[in-house]
């Protein structure tokens, strides 16, 4: 029974890793490190009519895109504890494109987990009268 077992862990492991190429790590790495500030980038909001750009942002930013709303969220990290977050919406003749300003080097053979106890333990306020 636990040859068994251990056979389906290796199993369920070593299909895991399958698929999992240099270049589809380096991307999640990447993304992650986005993700976390240490990336800089460039936003450029752009009217597929016009031809023309509208907006631009510039710095250490996380994206995401909410397809609920059809806005684009960009998060920035300006300064050691500052943020700024910016909502775009998206149309069907407005689009945009990310642009990596710096090489970033990344483990290819490692995925990056990142855990932060203080997500996991917020920080409660009480506002009493």
């Amino acid at each position: 029974m636990k040859k068994m077992l251990l056979l389906l862990v290796v199993l369920v492991i070593g299909f895991g890793f399958v698929g999992c190429d240099q270049a589809s790590v380096a991307a999640d790495n990447i993304s992650t490190g986005a993700d976390n500030f240490e990336v800089l980038r460039k936003v450029v909001f752009y009217n597929g009519i016009t031809d023309e750009y509208m907006y631009a942002i510039e710095g250490y930013c996380s994206i995401k895109q909410d397809n609920i709303d059809n806005q684009l969220e960009v998060t920035c990290k300006t300064g050691e504890d500052a943020y700024v977050k910016h909502y775009l919406y998206l149309s069907d003749n407005i689009t945009y494109m990310v642009i990596q300003l710096e090489t970033v080097n990344v483990d290819t053979y490692h995925y990056r987990f990142i855990l932060r106890p203080n997500v996991l333990i917020p920080d409660i306020e009480v506002d009493l009268p």
